[in-house]
């Protein structure tokens, strides 16, 4: 134990990141040990829909481990800072020093928690940040780069496994395929400039909020039901051949098959939802009328403007923005009645995180 407290500095300090949140294109869904995705995913990160943690630390070999405060939006969060808590502890095996730490964690998010728009993932990217950026201050490395980047998706992951993809902008690769070189499960990769047409590279996505509550079916427990699914299997051949379509579209412009792949993976997702044992449905009557609408409009207009889901009732409309003039009218008129005080988000491919 003395030589474990000698090795532990004694300092304090302040740390702070904004990290966005990421909508997938291709959807993983189901999970192998230890949060390794049953097939790849690819997503691009959002601008405006982001989780700020600002991290106040102290260290010292005579502490134990504790989170002193943590809230959320200015009000204490006692669920969050459990599943903060746990998260942190598995950490320890990474992060000797976070067993000698106390912690005041005080976060803000732009927009709604548990509700289908992966909120985990921008709070566990945040967090994996902050403790990679203290960790890199101990042992007096680089706090960004490459490096720094692949070693805080790595520990995002084990927090909450798209939470791997908000480390970068672009579209982000996560999980291994034979399709992209360097593709990896412990952590995302951002695609190469090469592989995407730049008429891919300017998208807008209208979250159109439907319900903003906690969805009644959490995305873990949906990812355990896929260990018995009986189309677990083709589900892994059919992401793979998505996924071939999808970096086609992107190297070539094509929106029309970019947003056919997109719309086929949402509702072959929630798809999988309705054939779980035991089946359920996340997807609201709202939710419906929002697809319907965005289907006849795009048939009408022949306008791209294509809908996805994550796990929850929440769509995202994404489209280039090169028509974004046509489709939020379209929005305000046609869709808003269908969202929850016709509350929604004019969001857009975003930077990545920000050290604050």
């Amino acid at each position: 134990m003395r030589k474990v407290q000698a090795m532990i500095p004694k300092t304090k300090g302040r740390v702070a990141w904004e990290s966005p949140a990421n909508i997938a294109l291709v959807k993983y869904w189901g999970k192998q040990p230890v949060q390794i995705p049953m097939n790849p995913s690819l997503s691009f990160v959002l601008k405006k829909s982001v989780v700020e943690i600002n991290m106040d630390y102290v260290i010292d070999p005579d502490n134990d481990f504790k989170i002193n405060r943590f809230t959320l939006n200015g009000k204490s969060s006692e669920p969050f800072s459990e599943k903060t808590e746990q998260y942190l502890v598995r950490l320890n095996n990474f992060f000797p020093f976070l067993k000698h730490t106390q912690l005041v964690i005080d976060s803000r998010s732009t927009f709604p928690h548990s509700a289908g728009i992966a909120s985990s993932a921008a709070a566990f990217s945040a967090l994996a940040l902050c403790i990679c950026t203290i960790d890199a201050r101990i042992n007096e490395k680089k706090g960004d780069g490459d490096e720094f980047m692949k070693k805080a998706s790595h520990m995002a992951r084990l927090g909450s496994g798209s939470a791997c993809r908000s480390l970068y902008d672009g579209m982000v690769l996560w999980g291994e395929t034979p399709l992209v070189s360097r593709s990896s499960g412990d952590h995302a990769i951002r695609l190469s400039d090469d592989l995407i047409n730049n008429a891919l590279m300017r998208l807008n996505d209208a979250i159109l909020i439907t319900d903003s509550s906690t969805k009644r079916v959490s995305s873990t427990h949906g990812h355990a039901l896929m260990d018995h699914h009986p189309y677990r299997e083709q589900r892994k051949i059919q992401s793979g051949i998505n996924l071939e379509k999808m970096l086609a579209a992107l190297a070539e412009g094509d929106f029309t098959a970019f947003g056919e792949v997109v719309e086929s993976e949402a509702l072959g997702l929630h798809g999988l939802m309705m054939l779980s044992t035991p089946p359920y449905l996340l997807m609201h009557p709202n939710t419906i009328r929002i697809l319907e609408k965005v289907r006849m409009f795009r048939e009408e207009t022949a306008i791209p403007a294509y809908a996805t889901l994550d796990a929850g009732p929440n769509i995202h409309l994404i489209y280039p923005e090169t028509v974004k003039s046509n489709v939020l009218p379209f929005i305000e008129q046609e869709l808003t009645p269908y969202c929850e005080g016709k509350q929604w988000i004019d969001d857009r491919m975003g930077d990545g995180p920000n050290r604050l």
